[in-house]
């Protein structure tokens, strides 16, 4: 599963519920039914079964899928029961042989999806309304037991054979990392010396004993469970203020252009230069007239600009970051009309609690939130031609560095930043924070100077001088300077640039998601580097082949 393999056999997002091999999708009303049923010759590759539920890259994509064709396609869901169609399991976590036989890349690319998957659920609990319930019927192990962390509560069958386990550290030398020790400590309050067990005991926690460590909310019999579990979703769903009576919008596939060097979509162009390893995200603005009614933009449906450009956004980010490793910085341009996107940015802020454009402001909250934890160096330019307004200054403010051009001489021609409502918070971060507070430590001040910008077209020493970009060279020094840039990047150490970015992108409040990515980052990439996880005895490659892992004991 090397890079060539990898740009040999590109992975592809798109897919839609015909096409899943692992998840059933089901509706009764406003309670959905999320099942687990993982086909074990379905592997996104090749050399490993999917057995005991056991997942890949592969049946995490079509659990993103799935969430999104609740959210939009059947707005009349207010709750969602995630369950095991198999008998006594409910689901073994990430596939052990698969990471065995993966590159480091490959682990910590699938490791970073998956939890922001995971964390998907808890964004859409939190911003839309929508509750999930994880009905376990089963064993419960690793990343199955990190899934039922990520919703709302956890219910068990208390049949004597059900537990749930984080074993990855006695099993596998590894830790739980798509957020299991985040969630079990920041969302579940579980006592850290209960964890401390819990994480190093193979077998798992049954029953009330499950329940008293606070890793389960409720233990049912089996002959009650399912009744159980449908009354409870039907309580959670009455908290929920998604419509029962809104049609839904139908999802059509996203259309792309593959081209050698990059991806084309109607409102994202990406285009890659292979020799100075960069890709360069060209986001396009509406093109005239948009929907400025609810009966409109319903009509428009998936073909609605901000969520066409959510997905295609969407689209192109996951594909560069798992099928174009060696592409290392990523620019970010736009073209345009800055009228047409302060237009649809006012649209969405004024239709905000209609369930189509919540759920369209979420994809693009979380679509954003990709970008911040990208391991690419991201830089913005800000050229004769831009578009950065509104949602699209958001790029300006995500990037590790925001260039703008100055003509002086030429000022009417200059480019310009401008900002709207949707630049202060619309789009928090993981930190919960807008990029802008991010940006200036949440100080009163220059946020109040920003925000008595909004909608004023700020030219380039003024956008310099108010901290929204980081430099703005002239005309006659920009190429080279820009140039410089790039190419001082370009020697940098990867692994030495993806800390100090992950450090400096971060640096506000701490919340349960950047404890997640932080250690997935720093924690996980450190243990999956090091012999006692990887090397030719370590635990993650002898595992299911009868030999005993053999560790250096020397504490590091």
């Amino acid at each position: 599963m090397s890079a060539v393999e990898t740009a040999i056999r590109p992975v592809d997002y798109r897919t839609e519920p015909s096409q899943y091999r692992h998840w059933k999708l089901s509706f009764d009303g406003a309670v959905a039914t999320l099942g687990i049923d993982i086909a074990e010759e379905g592997g996104i590759r090749d050399g490993y079964k999917l057995k005991l539920n056991s997942y890949d890259l592969g049946v995490d994509i079509e659990l993103h899928d799935a969430l999104q064709r609740i959210r939009f396609e059947h707005p009349e869901v207010k709750s969602v029961v995630v369950t095991s169609l198999k008998d006594r399991v409910f689901c073994s976590g990430a596939n052990i042989f698969m990471l065995g036989l993966s590159t480091h890349a490959w682990k910590v690319n699938f490791c970073k999806f998956t939890n922001e998957t995971r964390n998907s659920f808890e964004d859409s609990s939190r911003h839309s309304g929508l509750k999930f319930i994880a009905a376990v019927n089963g064993a419960c192990a690793g990343g199955g037991y990190e899934l039922a962390m990520a919703c709302d509560e956890i219910w068990l069958v208390d049949d004597r054979s059900s537990s749930v386990a984080l074993p990855e550290v006695p099993l596998l030398g590894v830790l739980p990392g798509t957020g299991g020790l985040t969630r079990l400590t920041d969302k579940r309050k579980v006592r850290h010396d209960r964890a401390d067990i819990f994480c190093t005991v193979v077998e798992g926690i049954r029953g009330e004993r499950a329940k008293a460590w606070r890793l389960v909310d409720e233990v049912v019999k089996p002959n009650q469970f399912n009744q159980a579990i449908q009354a409870r979703a039907l309580e959670l769903a009455a908290q929920s203020d998604r419509p029962a009576d809104a049609k839904g919008v139908a999802l059509t596939r996203i259309e792309r252009n593959e081209r050698e060097d990059g991806i084309g979509y109607a409102t994202v162009d990406v285009s890659i230069d292979r020799a100075k390893r960069i890709a360069t995200f060209t986001a396009k603005a509406p093109k005239g007239p948009q929907p400025d009614n609810l009966d409109a933009i319903v009509a428009a449906g998936a073909a609605w600009w901000p969520l066409r450009f959510a997905r295609e956004l969407d689209d192109a980010i996951l594909s560069m970051r798992t099928n174009e490793l060696d592409i290392g910085t990523w620019i970010f341009r736009t073209e345009g009309d800055a009228r047409d996107v302060l237009a649809t940015d006012a649209t969405l802020m004024k239709f905000r609690e209609h369930w189509l454009v919540r759920e369209t402001i979420g994809l693009l909250r979380r679509t954003l939130a990709r970008i911040d934890v990208s391991s690419r160096s991201l830089f913005t330019l800000i050229e004769r031609g831009s578009c950065f307004a509104g949602t699209f200054a958001e790029f300006a403010f995500a990037a590790d560095r925001t260039y703008m051009a100055a003509l002086p001489g030429n000022e009417d021609e200059e480019p310009a930043i401008t900002l709207s409502e949707v630049n202060f918070g619309l789009y928090p971060m993981v930190t919960h924070q807008s990029r802008l507070a991010r940006r200036f430590y949440d100080d009163a001040t220059q946020l109040a100077d920003a925000r008595e910008q909004i909608g004023k077209p700020v030219k380039p020493l003024d956008a310099e001088r108010l901290g929204l970009v980081t430099a703005a060279p002239d005309d006659i020094d920009w190429a080279d300077e820009i140039r410089l840039a790039l190419e001082e990047r370009a020697a940098m150490s990867p692994d030495a640039l993806t800390g100090l970015e992950a450090n400096l992108r971060f640096n506000g409040p701490e919340t349960m998601e950047t404890r997640i990515f932080g250690r997935l980052s720093a924690w996980q990439n450190w243990i999956f580097n090091r012999p006692n996880a990887v090397g030719e005895k370590g635990a993650l490659k002898v595992y299911g082949k009868g030999s005993k892992a053999q560790f250096d004991v020397a504490r590091v």
